[in-house]
């Protein structure tokens, strides 16, 4: 739900400020100058908030109010009264007849963010452009545990990606933190003394800045009730200690929608390459697997012919892997690409002894492969692994 918001204030530069403070944010902004064009704005848009102005010319903030509560269709819209720092006390003088919160101007653009998301049900734009779309861009994680060890653990573990890894010890320094620098993901200790990660959490979903931020729980594998409790409360993932590094990794990454590819497929000149990391557990192969088809069918589009799949990091065969090998085979016979192998000695040795694959043969080099691939005349039949 796409929410309207009504400014009703004779000073442009207040309208424009309100505009700017919502850009980031799922929701119309309405504009008027004075009372008359709120009141007819209102009737006809029913806005699901009112940032009213209490001194305009025409028809002034209050002589509004009082139409808008007395008249049975729009007397339900919240109020929110703006007012210079004079007129505090007559806003909550006039607060009686309707007003469900007041600004004093000047104000910051986080203060009324903060106060209209408490009326209303901001929510960030997708497209924001603070928001991480690929595996490649940089992201901000900040950890709260009172446990130096774990928080470097986890920036350790973490430093071949592009996301900046913070950690904070308490409550009080995450709060802190997220107010000055509003993170993608927060990651908590459920370890954390007084039960305070949960309530951090209450409020990290109280603030319109962190409402819709995904928050890990981080927690030892054998404490059952404290997961339970996490998942009751709405934590967007558990993670347990001791901590699976590559286990994390996708799950911040799947938690923020990032797209993944480019850790498996890059086109490098007329060739598509598809690369395996060294430990393809089963959520890496399932993670590559989600692409395989997409990335082969637009590389076919964008004009190629040629997949190099390279296997040379690989430390250890295994089914998943054979099986995911197979569908990529398949798929390149299916469209038509020419494909090649690369492997190390130690996966070529494997090979050998499983009967399904002791037929395949590997170049050596990504730029072997590439170079056979290249010879492979115009319009040639679509070249199986090397057998």
């Amino acid at each position: 739900m796409r929410y309207k918001i009504l400014t009703v204030d004779d000073s442009k530069t207040v309208r424009i400020i309100v505009r700017k403070a919502f850009k980031g944010y799922d929701c119309d902004i309405l504009e008027a100058g004075n009372g008359v064009e709120g009141l007819a704005l209102a009737a006809k848009e029913m806005p699901d908030l009112i940032l009213l102005d209490v001194t305009m010319p025409v028809m002034d903030g209050v002589e509004m109010l009082t139409k808008l509560k007395a008249d049975p269709t729009l007397k339900a819209i919240p109020v929110m009264m703006l007012t210079a720092e004079g007129g505090r006390d007559h806003v909550l003088k006039i607060a009686k007849i309707g007003v469900r919160d007041y600004l004093v101007k000047p104000f910051k653009e986080d203060v009324l963010i903060e106060k209209v998301g408490r009326v209303i049900d901001l929510k960030p734009l997708s497209d924001a452009p603070s928001k991480t779309k690929s595996i490649l861009d940089a992201a901000d994680i900040v950890i709260i545990d009172d446990k130096p060890a774990i928080i470097q653990q986890i920036q350790d573990g973490l430093k071949h990606t592009p996301w900046r890894v913070h950690g904070v010890a308490t409550q009080g320094e995450a709060i802190d933190f997220c107010a000055r620098t509003p993170p993608d993901i927060i990651i908590v200790s459920l370890s954390l003394p007084e039960e305070s990660a949960f309530t951090l959490f209450r409020l990290i979903r109280t603030n319109v800045k962190t409402k819709y931020t995904p928050v890990f729980a981080l927690v030892v594998k054998t404490e059952a009730q404290q997961q339970q409790q996490a998942q009751t409360l709405g934590f967007s993932a558990i993670v347990t200690k001791p901590i699976d590094l590559g286990e994390l990794e996708t799950k911040i990454a799947k938690a923020m929608n990032l797209d993944t590819s480019q850790r498996y497929f890059a086109t490098e000149g007329n060739n598509l390459v598809m690369r395996l990391p060294e430990n393809c557990s089963n959520p890496v192969l399932a993670e590559a697997a989600i692409y395989l088809k997409p990335k082969l069918s637009d590389a076919v589009d964008a004009g190629l012919n040629k997949v190099v799949i390279d296997i040379h990091q690989l430390k250890a065969l295994h089914m998943g892997v054979i099986k995911l090998l197979f569908s990529a085979m398949q798929t390149c016979r299916e469209l038509g690409m020419h494909f090649a192998l690369v492997g190390n000695a130690q996966i070529i040795s494997e090979c050998k002894g499983f009967e399904d694959t002791r037929g395949w043969t590997f170049y050596e080099s990504l730029d072997e492969a590439k170079a056979n691939l290249g010879k492979a005349p115009a319009g040639a039949a679509p070249q199986l692994a090397p057998a």
